[in-house]
C-alpha cells in the first residue's frame, strides 16, 4: 500500500497496490467482496453510534440501562427542573464542534456532501473526515435529546467509509457510486434490521436506479450490515408487529384500499407542511442574527421546555415512543394524539432549524404512526360505515408510518419493504403500497421534493434525485469547443474577406470589433450573396453579421449549451471568456454538442447495465 494525495482535496489516503487495483476494476466478484467489507463496516458504525447515543441519554437523563428516552411518560422525578436543559447543553457542545470543524475546513473548502449529493454530482467521492465529523455531531444531537434521527449520520459515515475504500482502489465512477450505495444500504439495514429496506433505500435514494449490475453488491452489503448490527446490538429498532392483530373484521382485502388511499393523501399534506415548517424555522433562526454556534443552544432550550410542558416522547428520534404507540393495548385519546403530533413536529422543526445534526427519517415514521392512529380513531366519527373495514388501529398506524415516511424520505418501495419486513403480511403490504403511491405521487405533484432534495433546492442546487448528473456538468462548453479559430475584424473590406473566404471554405467566421471584442458570426455564403446583389453602395461585413448577442461561455454545461442553440436558432455559436470582456476563445457547433452528449449518454447507459466500458 502506498500513500498518495487525495484527488478530492481531503488529505492523504492509502492506495491499494497496482495489481490489486487492476483486479478490483476488472472483476465483478471483487466489487461484491468490497461490498461485503463495506457492509460489515457499516454495521459496526451503526452499532457504535447507537451505543454512544444511548450512553449519552442514560447519563444526561439518568435512565436505567437500555431504556429508551422517548418511552418515558414524564421526565425523571427530582430532575424535571434540570433535565430539560440537557438539549441546551448538547447544543452548546455542538456549537463548539461546529466552530472547530468550520475552522478546520477553512474558507476555500466546500461543505461536507451527503451520499445523495456525492453520487449525483461528485461521482461518489466523499470526505471521510467530514463524514466522521457529521456523525459525531449527529451523536451529540440525538444523545442530548434533540428531536432528530441518527439515520443521516449512519448513512453519512457508512457511505464515507465506502467512498474512501473505493478511492483507494481507484474504482471507476459507476462502481464508486455503487459502493457508496452499498454503504448506505448497510447503514439502513443495520439500523432497522431490515436488509430489503436497506437495499431499496440504496436503489431509490443513493444510486438512483435499479440494475442487475448493482443488485448483488447492494444486497450483500445490506445483509452483512444487518447481521453485524444484530450481533453487536440485538435490541430491535422497530416493533415486530407480525404477531399483532392488524385486522379486526376478518382478513384484509381489496376493499380496505379506499381508506388507505385517503390516509396516504392526509400523510402527504402533513408531510409538506412539516418540510415547509422546518424551512420557516431555519429562516427565523437566521433572521435572528445569532451566531450559528449559538443557535443550537436556543433550539435546545425550546425543545427541552416543550418536553417539560408536554411529554418526553418528543425527545430524540422517538424509538421508545413508537414502540408504545404500535402496541395494540395503548389507548390514547384523539386530542392527546393530535397534541403529540403537533408537539413532535414542532420539536423536529426547531431541532433541525436551529442547527442540530440529523434528519427526519425516524421522526417521519413516528409521526406517520401517530397520524395513522389518529385517522383510525377520527374516521368513524365522520365516515359512515368506516367500522366495516377490516384494518385494526395498529394496521392503520403501520400504513400511516410508511406513507408519511415515503413523503418525507422519498423512497416508496423502501417504505413498502419496511412494512413487509415488520409485518410479514403480504395483504397489508399491498395496502401499504397503495397508500405509499398516493402519498409519494401527491408530494411529487404538489411540492416536487423529498426533504433531502428540498434542502438541496434551498441551497441553489437543482438535484431532484441521486441520478448521476455530475458527468453532465463536467461536460462543459470549454471541453467541447474548437480553439483553432481566427476572428476577422468587422471593418475588413468585403472584397478582402471574400478573397480570404471563397465559397467552399469553412462556412462560419467569427467577427470582432476594433477592440477585439466579439461582434457576431458571418456566414460565408451570405457574404458572397450580399456582395453579388449589392447596388450602388458597396456591401460591408456589418450588413451580414449575425448573432451579436448570442454566445456561449466556457463554463456552461452541455444542457445549457443546447438551450442556447435553441434560443438563438443557430447551428454554431462563439465561445467567450466572459460576458463583459467578450474575448473570443472558441467556437462550438450544435451537431458536435449533441454528438458528445449522445456519446456520454451511451457510456452511462452501458455503465448502468454493467457492460464493458
Amino acid at each position: 500500500m502506498k500513500l498518495s494525495s487525495s484527488p478530492s482535496g481531503t488529505g492523504p489516503w492509502v492506495q491499494a497496490p497496482l495489481r490489486l487495483r487492476a483486479w478490483v476494476r476488472a472483476s465483478e466478484l471483487a466489487l461484491v467482496l468490497l461490498a461485503a467489507v463495506t457492509g460489515c463496516l457499516g454495521g459496526l458504525a451503526v452499532a457504535a453510534m447507537s451505543g454512544a447515543t444511548q450512553i449519552l441519554r442514560e447519563v444526561l437523563y439518568r435512565l436505567p440501562s437500555g431504556q429508551r428516552l422517548s418511552s418515558l411518560t414524564a421526565l425523571p422525578e427530582g430532575l424535571s427542573s434540570l433535565s430539560f436543559l440537557a438539549p441546551a447543553l448538547g447544543g452548546a457542545v455542538l456549537g463548539l464542534m461546529l466552530l472547530v470543524s468550520t475552522r478546520g475546513r477553512g474558507k476555500g473548502r466546500r461543505s461536507v456532501v451527503d451520499p445523495i449529493e456525492a453520487n449525483a454530482l461528485h461521482g461518489g467521492r466523499m470526505s471521510l473526515g467530514g463524514s466522521l465529523d457529521v456523525a459525531a455531531q449527529n451523536v451529540v444531537s440525538n444523545g442530548c435529546g434533540a428531536s432528530v434521527g441518527l439515520e443521516a449520520g449512519y448513512t453519512q459515515v457508512a457511505a464515507g467509509l465506502a467512498s474512501r475504500l473505493g478511492i483507494a482502489f481507484q474504482m471507476r465512477r459507476s462502481d464508486l457510486r455503487t459502493l457508496v450505495g452499498c454503504g448506505s444500504a448497510a447503514a439502513i439495514a443495520a439500523a432497522f434490521g431490515s436488509p430489503l429496506t436497506g437495499a431499496f433505500y440504496a436503489f431509490e435514494l443513493i444510486i438512483g436506479t435499479y440494475t442487475i449490475a448493482t443488485l448483488a453488491p447492494v444486497v450483500v452489503a445490506a445483509l452483512c450490515g444487518s447481521l453485524v448490527a444484530r450481533a453487536l446490538a440485538p435490541q430491535p429498532a422497530l416493533v415486530d408487529v407480525g404477531a399483532l392483530a392488524l385486522a379486526r373484521n376478518g382478513p384484509v382485502g381489496a376493499g380496505d384500499t379506499l381508506p388507505c388511499l385517503v390516509l396516504g393523501l392526509a400523510c402527504a399534506g402533513f408531510a409538506v407542511l412539516l418540510m415547509r415548517g422546518v424551512t420557516l424555522v431555519e429562516r427565523g433562526f437566521r433572521a435572528s442574527r445569532l451566531p450559528a454556534p449559538v443557535r443550537p443552544v436556543l433550539g435546545g432550550l425550546c425543545v427541552g421546555g416543550l418536553a417539560l410542558a408536554t411529554t418526553p416522547q418528543i425527545l430524540s428520534a422517538g424509538h421508545g415512543a413508537l414502540h408504545v404507540h404500535l402496541a395494540p393495548e395503548t389507548a390514547t385519546g384523539l386530542l392527546a394524539l393530535a397534541g403529540l403530533i403537533v408537539a413532535k413536529a414542532v420539536a423536529s422543526a426547531v431541532s433541525i432549524g436551529s442547527g442540530f445534526r440529523g434528519g427526519l427519517f425516524f421522526a417521519s415514521l413516528f409521526l406517520g404512526a401517530l397520524v395513522g392512529r389518529l385517522f383510525a380513531g377520527f374516521a368513524p366519527l365522520v365516515w359512515p360505515g368506516f367500522d366495516g373495514f377490516s384494518l385494526a388501529p395498529v394496521g392503520y398506524a403501520v400504513i400511516g408510518m410508511s406513507a408519511f415516511a415515503a413523503a418525507i424520505v422519498g423512497g416508496p418501495l423502501t417504505m413498502t419493504f419496511l412494512a413487509l419486513e415488520m409485518t410479514g403480511s403480504f395483504p397489508v403490504t399491498a395496502l401499504v403500497l397503495a397508500s405509499v403511491i398516493a402519498s409519494a405521487l401527491t408530494v411529487r405533484k404538489t411540492f416536487g421534493y423529498s426533504f433531502a432534495t428540498w434542502r438541496f433546492h434551498l441551497r441553489g442546487e437543482s438535484i431532484r434525485s441521486a441520478h448521476d448528473v455530475g458527468w453532465m456538468r463536467s461536460l462543459t462548453v470549454g471541453r467541447m469547443m474548437r480553439k483553432d479559430i481566427r476572428p476577422v475584424p468587422l471593418d475588413t473590406p468585403m472584397a478582402t474577406f471574400l478573397r480570404a473566404h471563397p465559397l467552399g471554405s469553412p462556412s462560419r467566421v467569427v467577427a470582432v470589433d476594433g477592440q477585439g471584442r466579439y461582434a457576431g458570426i458571418i456566414l460565408v455564403p451570405d457574404a458572397h450573396a450580399r456582395a453579388a446583389a449589392s447596388g450602388a453602395r458597396p456591401a460591408e461585413l456589418t450588413d451580414v453579421v449575425r448573432y451579436a448577442e448570442a454566445f456561449l461561455l466556457a463554463d456552461m454545461s452541455v444542457k445549457q449549451a443546447a438551450e442556447a442553440f435553441d434560443e438563438a436558432e443557430s447551428e454554431a455559436l462563439a465561445v467567450l471568456d466572459g460576458a463583459e470582456s467578450r474575448r473570443v476563445i472558441g467556437l462550438l457547433t450544435e451537431s458536435h454538442t449533441l454528438k458528445r452528449y449522445s456519446e456520454e449518454l451511451d457510456r452511462q447507459r452501458r455503465s448502468m447495465l454493467g457492460e464493458a466500458a
